[in-house]
């Protein structure tokens, strides 16, 4: 009996022999990661252009933002072997000193890969048999998905998986396209996918209300500015933590009170005060943020860009009768949802800044320093 990594790989024929030039008549520019390491992994040139098969469909990517995880999955931080923070792994990494190959998120990472998990998009091509009104649509791609259905948390994520979008052209299946009427620009919308609906994901699973106190790390980021606003929809009152340098931005994205991210959050805001805390930053501050829950209340994470060993004392765990999820897989409802949110202009994306495809280096070397609020995108140049 097939294994459900089986099945996954059966329903997976996305990469194909994207690199075999035999046969293909046109090229596009991409960012090709070939290995785990440094910057100089990056390798800006000319690739195939996939050809969509059934059930697929061709995409010109107009805008593609950047992402913590296609740094470290890169850098290989995924692997059990590594224990610092996204940045000091980065710095490590070009000092040359080894990361660990099996980096990836639940399997060695398919190297070379084209990374790019956030797009914004037009079709330009539907695979044979497909639904030929989605052709020249402005749409956003989700990149998380679910190939043994919604019943089952196996997954299988774009730019880990199976090529991306730091290209001039990207295929994908059919079903995870989601065409998008609304005002905003290419930049905005490439900065969606992966930060807002991580973002809807952590909520939805925490059962967030409008009743109830959230805490948000890493406010100023991409997944944080995305968590705040999200939260202020559902009507919760809205603690932030970021650096002081942010607070007047992440204040006007609705946060109620911003807490700067180097004070103890006991002390500022006392023990048992919070119903929910959202947390992708991790590391050092965990157990404050455990304490600061109140009885019976849910934790929930996806990410630990701050340090993945943490120190948990069980006894505030077990004895506050605590919840803590971890979120990975989307659940079905969510990407559904954040189109409309966007639609509604319920919500918006911050961009800080975007960058030619051609200089990702510069915009992953940016990216790390964490000096912004919101969203690096990158710009394809245009397909023909």
């Amino acid at each position: 009996m097939a294994s459900e990594q089986d099945v996954i790989r059966a329903q997976t024929s996305l990469r194909g022999d994207r690199f075999d030039l035999t046969g293909c008549a046109a090229t596009m520019k991409a960012v090709v990661t070939t290995g785990n390491g440094g910057l100089d992994m990056l390798e800006y040139r000319d690739v195939p252009v996939p050809e969509p098969g059934p059930g697929e469909v061709l995409l010109r990517v107009l805008a593609a933002g950047v992402n913590n995880t296609e740094i470290n999955t890169r850098l290989g931080w995924y692997s059990a072997s590594v224990t610092a923070d996204t940045g000091a792994t980065a710095d490590a990494v070009e000092r040359e000193t080894p990361a660990g190959e099996d980096g990836g998120w639940s399997a060695p990472t398919p190297f070379p890969l084209i990374q790019g998990t956030d797009c914004c998009g037009r079709v330009v091509e539907v695979g044979p048999g497909g639904d030929k009104d989605l052709s020249g649509r402005r749409v956003l791609v989700r990149p998380c998905m679910r190939p043994l259905g919604f019943a089952s948390m196996e997954t299988i994520w774009m730019a880990s998986d199976f090529d991306g979008a730091f290209a001039q052209f990207v295929k994908v299946p059919a079903s995870e396209v989601f065409t998008v009427e609304c005002a905003l620009s290419d930049a905005e919308l490439g900065a969606v996918p992966c930060a807002f609906g991580t973002a809807e994901n952590m909520l939805r699973r925490a059962a967030v209300t409008g009743a109830e106190h959230v805490v948000v790390t890493g406010a100023s980021g991409g997944v944080g500015s995305a968590a705040v606003q999200l939260a202020k929809r559902r009507g919760a009152a809205v603690t932030a933590v970021a650096g002081r340098a942010k607070w007047e931005q992440v204040r006007a994205l609705g946060a109620d009170r911003v807490i700067d991210r180097g004070d103890d959050i006991v002390t500022a805001l006392g023990e048992r005060a919070v119903d929910v805390v959202v947390d992708n930053v991790s590391g050092p501050a965990f157990g404050g943020l455990l304490d600061v829950l109140k009885r019976g209340g849910r934790y929930v994470s996806s990410g630990a860009i701050a340090g993945p060993l943490v120190t948990l004392d069980k006894r505030t765990f077990y004895l506050k009768d605590l919840v803590l999820i971890g979120c990975t897989a989307w659940d079905e409802p969510v990407f559904p949802a954040l189109v409309s949110h966007i639609e509604r202009g319920e919500v918006r994306p911050l961009v800080a800044k975007t960058y030619p495809l051609a200089r990702i280096a510069d915009a992953q070397r940016e990216f790390l320093e964490k000096r912004y609020v919101g969203s690096f995108v990158l710009i394809p140049p245009p397909g023909s």
